[in-house]
């Protein structure tokens, strides 16, 4: 079984689908007894072995977990295994959303949260951020929960799947909304470094597409708000985005790819959930062909973070399809890329070329290192375990709670003994 880019075998001894939470329980309990390890497997798209495990490999799909709706705690109790756009179509049908979503609606909730993915908003803080319970089966076989405010929640929510396999998910939710999402094209490079925050902050999401060549970045996605609270707060801009044009048909954001699996664009309104993904939950990804890579760093460096990495676009041209720049409001969450801090993302989409792009990264992470750059957990990245204590100030406080909660290793692999240290 590979992940979704194909780039990575996984090496588990075996692969179950367990029917209930007392079915992964005992399961669980029991490897746990014979000194075996187990780790949760979702939408496999991790770049790099978050997941793997040398044991058995739990599959969460066939766990029951209807989407329930608390409309007066304004919550929503979602299964593992579910994914976004599955989440979403429940939500919308009931007139809720949730306050973002990835570029992909592909992903698991459970998977996308423990990694600490997230979408795109200068005001808008990760996935995980909506997470407000978590249910999770520990290496002992028993089913715990924690809510928000328990004094392990915020080390847990991005937990790497270090602390326990997660089985149900509450997460924050509001109203629907309407999205209105419109492509520019040619913003000036000048533009930008002058002042990001203003470019970044012109609508509910804006993303960059770039190869860091040139004068201009050839792509801005810009999605707006169209409910009555939102609308009165954003400029029109369907003439002009800071001196980027408006695109005249659907884009892609790799130059000269169909747009068809693409979210509705040229302005037209929609729901939130067919709006703030980038790709279309109905069509199916194409696997493959691709690798990826991400740092998220203070946004009061983001005029030189983003000099430095133009100052390795001849270097990054020859293995880069396109890199996407973003912005994840802060959160509090241990482990959060965002942690204590207001973000810019700079995300990097490579060519399958596996070595030469690991051959990169040291230098590419060395340009980014003087602003505290921290890299995506399910994505390739050559970060020493060392600078992760620097990188985040409750590292080793997570440390020790995985070895309070997992003392025999249950759920480790060599992803986590690389990161955390064996």
């Amino acid at each position: 079984m590979k992940n979704w880019a194909g780039n990575l075998d996984y090496s588990a001894a075996s692969v179950v689908r367990p029917e209930s939470v007392e079915e992964l329980a005992v399961l669980v309990g029991s490897a746990s007894a014979r000194g075996a390890r187990v780790k949760a497997l979702g939408s496999r798209h991790c770049f790099n072995d978050v997941a793997d495990t040398d044991g058995v490999q739990v599959v969460l799909d066939r766990l029951p977990g209807p989407v329930e709706v608390d409309a007066r705690r304004r919550v929503a109790r979602v299964g593992g295994g579910l994914t976004y756009g599955e989440l979403g179509t429940a939500l919308e049908r009931e007139g809720w959303a949730l306050h973002n979503m990835a570029s992909l609606p592909h992903i698991s909730v459970a998977g996308a949260v423990q990694t600490g993915t997230h979408g795109s908003g200068i005001s808008s803080p990760a996935l995980a951020s909506a997470v407000k319970a978590v249910e999770l089966v520990r290496a002992s076989g028993d089913v715990e929960r924690l809510d928000e405010g328990d004094g392990e929640f915020a080390g847990s929510v991005v937990g790497l799947g270090a602390l326990g396999i997660v089985t149900a998910l509450e997460l924050a939710i509001e109203p629907s909304y309407q999205v209105r999402q419109q492509v520019f094209e040619n913003l000036p490079w000048e533009t930008v470094l002058a002042d990001y925050d203003g470019v970044a902050g012109d609508g509910y999401s804006v993303s960059l597409f770039t190869d860091y060549a040139g004068d201009a970045v050839p792509q801005v996605w810009r999605k707006v708000r169209a409910d009555a609270a939102e609308a009165g707060r954003a400029v029109d801009r369907s003439s002009d985005f800071h001196g980027a044009v408006p695109a005249t048909r659907p884009r892609h954001p790799l130059p000269g790819m169909s747009a068809e699996n693409c979210t509705q664009q040229l302005g037209v309104p929609g729901p939130w959930l067919d709006r703030l993904p980038h790709f279309r939950h109905e069509f199916t990804p194409s696997a493959g062909e691709e690798l990826q890579t991400e740092y998220l760093l203070p946004r009061r460096y983001a005029a030189e973070a983003l000099a430095a990495v133009r100052r390795l676009a001849g270097e990054l041209a020859p293995l880069l399809f396109v890199s996407e720049v973003r912005t994840v409001a802060a959160d509090e969450l241990w482990l959060s890329p965002a942690y204590r801090q207001d973000s810019i993302a700079l995300h990097f989409t490579w060519r399958p070329q596996q070595a030469q792009v690991e051959a990169l990264l040291p230098e590419l992470e060395a340009a980014l290192a003087p602003f505290g750059a921290r890299p995506h957990w399910g994505k390739l990245f050559a970060v020493p375990s060392a600078e992760f204590r620097a990188l985040y100030p409750r590292f080793e406080e997570f440390r020790d709670l995985v070895a309070k909660r997992d003392p025999e290793g249950t759920f480790r692999n060599a992803y986590l003994d690389r990161v955390l240290g064996a």
